[in-house]
């Protein structure tokens, strides 16, 4: 199957790192015209420098802003106002005790994880409607279905941004917009990498041995028995963006290595 994305343009957002940039990689490579976006202008900057260097040749410009905020959406709309895809990746994730979670907290989570993605694709979508042809992704996670009881706060944004995709998709029936959850299971970014660290140096263990036992511990059912890796939940998000993917909408499309232990 060769991906062909010349002609379309894509805003990844949260996609200095990990996952977001991997997706970034390989919609670049598939010959898409990408924006990155982060919270700083300097990460921004690193950002794009090097995706230039893993895509040769492709076009990539960055927007920093804070789109956890109303205004930072907004400084991301005026500065591109349209686009073919939209992979609303931008996130945070913290275990906490659901006793300890304040009010703050919970509406932060919402906020970054939830609304941005509303805000981004009730802008975006528009243009594609108008235009019949659009991608929009909501990366999700297995936590959504299966909400860890040291994150409840973040499960609860991932079930959120799943039910957004869905009716999001029913918005657009009968357009060649298509409107999908991707939901990885956990991957080997930076973030999970440095909690992951953490409790390597707390224990005195190496970090390979406690990704190892944390897979096991924390998600017992995986039939994967590993971290996936950023590419490999991007070569999902490519597929999904692609031409060939016209049928797929409404979808929850799992990378997270089996550990839902549902057949569908």
């Amino acid at each position: 199957m060769q991906i062909d994305l010349r002609g379309r343009s894509a805003i990844i957002s949260g996609s200095t790192a990990g996952i977001g940039f991997a997706i970034a990689t390989g919609l670049a490579r598939a010959g898409a015209s990408v924006t990155l976006t982060g919270r700083t202008q300097a990460r921004v900057d690193e950002a794009v420098a090097s995706l230039r260097d893993k895509a040769p040749g492709s076009e990539v410009q960055g927007v920093a802003a804070d789109l956890g905020t109303r205004e930072g959406c907004d400084t991301l709309i005026h500065a591109v106002p349209d686009t073919d895809i939209l992979i609303n990746n931008v996130g945070i994730f913290a275990p906490q005790d659901f006793f300890d979670t304040d009010d703050d907290t919970w509406e932060q989570f919402f906020q970054v994880n939830v609304m941005s993605a509303v805000r981004l694709s009730r802008h975006y979508a528009r243009g594609m409607k108008e235009r019949d042809w659009g991608r929009i992704q909501f990366l999700s996670s297995e936590s959504a279905l299966n909400i860890p009881s040291e994150m409840v706060h973040y499960g609860m944004t991932k079930s959120a941004v799943q039910s957004v995709s869905r009716g999001l998709a029913k918005v657009l029936s009968g357009t060649q917009v298509t409107v999908n959850a991707i939901l990885p299971g956990p991957t080997r970014s930076e973030g999970v990498l440095e909690m992951l660290k953490q409790n390597a140096e707390e224990q005195g263990k190496a970090l390979e041995e406690v990704e190892a036992d944390f897979v096991k511990q924390a998600r017992p059912t995986s039939i994967l028995q590993r971290l996936a890796s950023p590419e490999e939940v991007a070569n999902m998000s490519v597929y999904a963006a692609s031409e060939q993917a016209s049928a797929t909408t409404g979808a929850a499309l799992r990378v997270e290595g089996g550990i839902v232990d549902t057949m569908a």
